[in-house]
């Protein structure tokens, strides 16, 4: 429940919040660039700060459960605050941008470091941090889907129900959003517990001293930054995509059936195939082991990525672009769960080797490299997309705009894919090397017990 609501958010804020600031806000498409990026250097900071937090957090619901209470209702409507198009200059529009941009951010780094870091006290089993990680991304990927699938249409509602502008319009569909995101982290607050109690933040500067010296959690933390640029640079291009070069009246022909063609719905038909990916993340990595599982599933998308580049605009070429989402989607499903349940691993290896987890203060460096991907990904789409001569709102764009466009789906998220398959093809924690580990910790504890 609790990643199902992140996730909602998170996928709003990583594909349509581009095209809001630029089509909607009205911000040019270099100012949208720099606040995406300036506003999401700041969870460099404010992660590690977070993780450092809640490992020393002591309350009767454990150390990271309470703050899924406590931030839910500031999570919520920071996202509705985000999502709010004032009727003032542009010069103080941008700097509300910057602030609710900004605030989001930080609600949503207060509330997610803990709720990830959970997964590192439910188990000391490494296998059944995977199972638990991929129910995570699998009810991630779902709350995607809903969250993608309905935005265009809960827009389009309103905009017929209210008859405002399309800011209006914008703002109610992420009210109804939001709404939801806050019920599902109660109720993941009321039906968790935290079952293991980790050692760790006994001092800041010996936890930072392992962390630094814990390669495998510089390498993994390579990896999830790669993950994310991945994705955000493809999902965050599909809104440009459709409306300026596949179009918004277009229309897929399968025999007798006939249905619209529009960037909600391939959002939503890759986070269906996200879920199938998750599935099947556990039976692979148990098989192959998840190091394998891993840079197998890289190296798929990449070749896949590239074969978008050459599809052309037309029916078929609709239905081979889903096709390869589907595809593509599957294999990024894949990756997802074991990120975070090699990051749970890395925690372990700290504690195996400093004698001292830190588990907030390592998922936090995952969650910070996802939101430091966002935005370089998001920027450099928007720096690119300008470069190339975009034009926001423009009725006809030109041929290198749209070129930028057809790359930033094809060709950049291939050559992505294939570093993040190079970072984790020298990642240490084998499987091998994983169960030496749990005996070692297992036998830690039956000595202290």
């Amino acid at each position: 429940m609790g990643d199902m609501s992140s996730s909602m958010f998170w996928k709003i804020f990583s594909y349509y919040l581009p095209i809001f600031y630029s089509d909607i806000f009205q911000l040019s498409l270099a100012q949208t660039a720099t606040l995406m990026f300036v506003t999401r250097v700041w969870d460099t900071v404010s992660d590690p700060m977070m993780g450092v937090i809640a490992d020393r957090t002591q309350t009767r619901w454990g150390k990271y459960r309470p703050y899924l209470l406590w931030f839910a209702a500031p999570f919520a409507i920071a996202g509705v605050l985000l999502f709010t198009t004032p009727n003032w200059s542009e010069s103080a529009r941008l700097v509300y941008a910057y602030v609710t941009y900004i605030l989001m951010m930080t609600v949503y780094t207060g509330i997610n470091v803990p709720y990830a870091s959970m997964l590192g006290v439910m188990t000391n089993d490494s296998q059944e941090k995977t199972v638990f990680s991929s129910f995570r991304m699998f009810f991630a990927y779902g709350g995607s889907f809903i969250a993608l699938f309905a935005w265009e249409p809960l827009c389009n509602l309103f905009s017929r129900t209210i008859g405002g502008t399309p800011a209006d319009s914008w703002q109610g569909a992420m009210i109804v959003v939001a709404s939801m995101c806050f019920c599902l982290f109660i109720g993941s607050f009321l039906l968790t517990r935290e079952h293991v109690h980790v050692k760790g933040g006994a001092g800041l500067g010996s936890d930072f001293k392992a962390l630094i010296k814990n390669a495998p959690w510089w390498i993994i933390t390579a990896g999830a930054l790669c993950t994310n640029l991945f994705n955000t640079v493809r999902g965050a291009t599909v809104a440009y995509y459709f409306k300026y070069y596949i179009g918004e009246n277009a229309h897929i022909h399968l025999g007798t059936l006939e249905f619209l063609f529009f960037a909600g719905l391939f959002l939503a038909v890759g986070e269906v195939c996200n879920m199938i990916g998750v599935v099947s993340a556990v039976p692979l990595s148990k098989r192959l082991g998840k190091k394998t599982t891993f840079i197998s599933s890289s190296i798929v998308m990449a070749l896949l990525s590239v074969l978008f580049f050459y599809v052309p605009v037309s029916n078929s070429g609709f239905v081979m672009m889903l096709a390869l989402q589907i595809v593509i989607s599957i294999f990024t499903g894949i990756v997802s769960p074991l990120v975070w349940s090699m990051y749970a691993d890395v925690a372990d290896y700290s504690t195996a080797k400093h004698g001292t987890a830190s588990t907030a203060l390592i998922f936090s460096s995952g969650s910070m490299a996802q939101k430091f991907g966002g935005a370089i990904a998001g920027s450099a789409v928007l720096l690119l997309f300008d470069a190339f001569g975009l034009v926001p709102n423009a009725a006809v764009q030109t041929e290198s705009a749209l070129l930028g466009m057809r790359l930033t789906m094809s060709y950049i998220p291939a050559a992505i894919a294939a570093v993040m398959a190079l970072c984790i093809w020298i990642y240490p924690l084998t499987t091998e090397r994983m169960k030496e580990i749990s005996e070692q910790l297992k036998a830690v504890e039956t000595t202290t017990d």
